[in-house]
């Protein structure tokens, strides 16, 4: 059940008083008022602390599960699901459907604004439907303002199929009510150009997704250390920070750390364990599949087992 006021009463839509003589400003002007602006997002972000860190329990419980992470929203919103999600399997060597955005209009929407589409509830219903969305899944509603028909339908429509729900949204909860798992509000204030959320609330909006996603993939173990031991090898850039993870983390020559990864089929974190156990690729991976994937809980277990003190 959702209930919202009318929009020209929500906080994305007020009017900010530090920029009424905007078009009045210089350029520097101008920017210190952005600078000063956009700190509130940080300090939103941190309001919100609790509910993103319970988000990201719920979410890497999910995914260890085999359940699924979907981003739903429209315009500004739902591209910045769309990014993030796009950005998992390059960073985290994730499938790409294991994190997924659904944007109203489509994939015409990312580069052409279709703002009449996100009014249509039964959409977002129907996209949930489409992808299958099961018990396992969380799907995670993002609207600044908090009232799009299009997220409120695909939420309402994920809750009844048993899933769990994430609602973002950029104002307070009792100018926008739903019953979601967890109730995430970004309060940023009114933009500088009054109502144009693709500014503050864009901004905190991406910072929160940084947060969710990047501490998620940390809980399923594709990270070691502060290194993307699960970096996707597939450019040049790439490879070369594969490269440099594996020469930090061994002290190895590049040559060595080049022979290193393709012995391991490019996998970074094969690549080290194979390292520092002496294992082939073979019980390499057998070990990390033990450990559903955590390098550290893996390199742990063969120190138990064999009395050494491999890793770093």
């Amino acid at each position: 059940m959702t209930n919202f006021q009318e929009r020209g009463h929500l906080l994305t839509e007020q009017v900010n008083p530090h920029s009424l003589n905007l078009d009045q400003l210089n350029s520097l002007e101008l920017v210190e008022l952005f600078n000063h602006e956009d700190q509130k997002a940080v300090a939103a972000v941190a309001e919100a602390k609790v509910e993103l860190a319970a988000a990201i329990d719920l979410t890497a419980d999910r995914l260890r599960q085999g359940g699924r992470l979907f981003y739903v929203g429209a315009g500004t919103s739902g591209r910045l699901g769309v990014l993030d999600a796009a950005e998992c399997p390059p960073t985290f060597c994730t499938p790409a459907e294991l994190v997924q955005g659904i944007i109203a209009g489509g994939a015409g929407a990312l580069v052409r604004s279709s703002e009449d589409l996100e009014d249509r509830s039964e959409d977002g219903e129907s996209a949930i439907s489409q992808r299958e969305i099961t018990q396992l899944d969380v799907v995670v509603g993002i609207t600044a303002g908090g009232t799009t028909p299009f997220v409120h339908g695909a939420i309402n429509a994920a809750r009844q199929r048993g899933a769990k729900t994430i609602f973002i949204a950029c104002v307070p909860a009792e100018q926008v009510t739903i019953e979601v798992d967890i109730d995430i509000r970004l309060l940023t204030g009114p933009e500088i150009l009054a109502g144009s959320t693709r500014l503050k609330a864009g901004t905190v909006t991406k910072l929160a997704l940084n947060t969710l996603s990047t501490g998620v993939m940390v809980k399923l173990g594709k990270v070691y250390g502060n290194r993307m031991v699960d970096v996707s090898v597939t450019n040049q850039k790439l490879r070369d920070r594969a490269l440099r993870i594996i020469q930090d983390l061994t002290g190895l020559s590049r040559a060595a750390a080049v022979f290193l990864l393709e012995r391991s089929g490019k996998w970074v974190k094969l690549s080290l364990l194979m390292h520092w156990t002496g294992l082939d690729q073979e019980a390499g991976k057998e070990l990390l599949a033990a450990h559903l994937g955590n390098l550290r809980q893996a390199v742990t277990s063969y120190n138990q087992d064999h009395n050494s003190g491999v890793g770093k």
